[in-house]
């Protein structure tokens, strides 16, 4: 097993591992630390099929079915296609998935803990991922702002609103996928529990307003939190590789995809899996 980092400000690269084997307890433990400690993992080289990208997120938690069930694959549910491949008139995923700042399933009672992206299909250009560090972000924080946040919670909500940046979604709820995700309420500052670290909550595609406090003040602290989590010492822009499966902590990072900046006739295909997390604290 090969690790590089994969910036100077977080995440690390794997070589060397095949993640279609069994992994014995050791060598999981060590990813799984790897996980945790560094928030971003690529493993290299991989050519994992849907069955084995399940069995291997497993081991990490119970698995999501999104809610957006056109999506998922007919037959594993628990696999969620990111694609803007059309076949027979029909889309073979959401072509434009994750295209705002978040962090997956932020809009339920228990987000996610990590999101694992198996790369089928990627373009010689365009359709990056972009990955925040909100541990680090929360760190850079003074005293003043972080006394400030301390306590205060948020409503997070499916498809917040439209931003003016261009960062949105074309896809729309049925009624019945919107009964299924009415608002929830988590801190503005939570605690990773495998690491007792501190991060910012707090994302512009689904953090709508902070509980109790005047709709202005309001804005006010989360319009400063979405500009100070984007700074560039805190993000690492992620260029895909054929064959790279890549993971992250939704705890600890939040994450945009750039799928509208694929050029036309290029194709970026991707199976997701999504581990439930536990409520923010």
């Amino acid at each position: 097993m090969q690790i590089s980092p994969l910036s100077e400000r977080f995440g690390v690269a794997i070589d060397g591992i095949d993640l279609g084997s069994a992994l014995d307890p050791e060598a999981f433990d060590r990813l799984h630390r790897l996980f945790v400690d560094h928030k971003l993992v690529c493993f290299k080289n991989q050519s994992l099929s849907a069955e084995a990208q399940i069995a291997f997120s497993r081991r990490f938690g119970p698995l999501e079915v999104h809610i957006l069930s056109q999506y998922n694959h007919p037959e594993h549910p628990e696999i969620f296609r990111l694609s803007n491949r059309v076949v027979d008139g029909k889309p073979m995923g959401i072509s434009d998935g994750g295209s705002y700042w978040h962090s997956d399933l932020a809009f339920q009672e228990q987000p996610a803990k990590a999101t694992i992206l198996n790369a089928l299909e990627i373009p010689p250009e365009g359709g990056d991922t972009l990955f925040v560090n909100m541990e680090a972000a929360y760190e850079a924080l003074s005293d003043e702002w972080k006394q400030r946040l301390q306590g205060l919670q948020a409503v997070h909500r499916y498809r917040r609103r439209q931003t003016t940046d261009g960062q949105s979604t074309q896809v729309e709820l049925n009624d019945a996928q919107k009964n299924q995700t009415p608002d929830v309420v988590h801190p503005l500052i939570r605690t990773n529990p495998d690491t007792g670290r501190q991060s910012i909550f707090a994302h512009k595609g689904m953090t709508a307003e902070i509980v109790g406090l005047p709709r202005e003040e309001s804005d006010r602290i989360l319009d400063f939190l979405f500009e100070h989590t984007v700074q560039p010492q805190f993000r690492y822009d992620f260029r895909w590789s054929p064959g790279d499966v890549v993971m992250w902590d939704n705890r600890s990072t939040m994450h945009s995809a750039t799928t509208r900046d694929l050029p036309p006739g290029q194709y970026r295909s991707l199976y997701r899996t999504t581990v439930r997390g536990e409520r923010p604290i």
